[in-house]
């Protein structure tokens, strides 16, 4: 039993780190602009989508395909932003939850019309392929999906603490009043905030759908989980949202091996209850949020 034990707390941690990938953009979305990104789910299972054209239509591999979908997804980031979001003055949270779930509607719409509602999944010879580790056996794209996950939160972490435009974008995630008056284009840092956190959602979107079997609507179960991460974490919080992700998929797989799967997803959500009630800021979010 311990054997199988070990090997679920390995995936959780490897799907932990996808999971990381996928919810640090959401969480970059809200430290900075203070909106609740509803369609990341949506844009996620966008991203698996022109993954899976690619690797359909042009034959290019899954991790080659990110040098195209990423930049696509950066500028459909951007237009988003531009038309739908920065137009917001007041309320800028509330309105940013309806605003952006009638983006993951119209997402959704689009692709149910182009590939239906049956269930697709990547291919490639890492996805079927695996290596022993022990005991027991790891497949390659888990491995991959974390080692990839590993990087662009590295590049993430260097853009936002060795760049002048992360230090343009933390400023305005602690006071974005006092970022203005200091001459930064706070409208200009939250286009390609936004704009990086879609992108981030296409290279999640490559390993959840080389992972998981995925139509367009599995955009409600992945969005109810990021939203749970980075709640979990501490909204805002880049480090939150990855011990959050590794911890609750690990607690995950563990319960799925130990009790049943069944159980799985509901101590996911019960963890979250707890945690709120415990510490309703999360586990690395300030207590009074980000001052205006």
């Amino acid at each position: 039993m311990y054997l199988i034990i070990i090997e679920a707390i390995v995936t959780g941690i490897l799907t932990g780190g996808v999971y990381a990938l996928m919810a640090s953009g959401l969480t970059l979305v809200f430290g900075v602009m203070d909106i609740i990104n509803i369609g990341q789910g949506a844009l996620v299972i966008l991203g698996a989508y022109l993954s899976y054209m690619l690797e359909q239509y042009l034959h290019i591999d899954l991790f080659l395909g990110l040098l195209l979908t990423m930049p696509i997804m950066f500028v459909l980031g951007l237009l988003i932003e531009l038309l739908f979001i920065r137009p917001i003055k007041r309320e800028r949270t509330m309105l940013s939850i309806l605003v952006t779930f009638g983006v993951a509607l119209v997402i959704e719409g689009i692709l149910n019309l182009i590939f239906s509602a049956n269930l697709v999944q990547l291919h490639a010879w890492y996805i079927t392929a695996s290596f022993r580790v022990g005991s027991f056996y790891l497949s390659y794209i888990y491995v991959f999906g974390f080692l990839l996950a590993v990087i662009l939160l590295a590049a993430l972490y260097i853009l936002l603490y060795r760049t002048k435009f992360g230090y343009s974008l933390r400023a305005s995630m602690e006071n974005r009043t006092a970022a203005e008056l200091i001459g930064i284009n706070v409208e200009r840092v939250s286009a390609i905030t936004f704009g990086i956190g879609v992108a981030l959602a296409a290279a999640g979107g490559m390993t959840f759908g080389a992972t998981n079997a995925f139509n367009a609507n599995s955009a409600y179960d992945l969005i109810s989980r990021l939203l749970a991460i980075i709640i979990f974490g501490g909204m805002g919080s880049l480090s939150g949202a990855l011990i959050a992700s590794v911890s609750m998929l690990v607690i995950e797989d563990v319960t799925a091996v130990v009790w049943s799967p069944v159980w799985a997803n509901i101590v996911f959500f019960v963890l979250l209850v707890i945690i709120l009630i415990l510490r309703p800021q999360g586990l690395f979010g300030q207590v009074g949020g980000r001052r205006q």
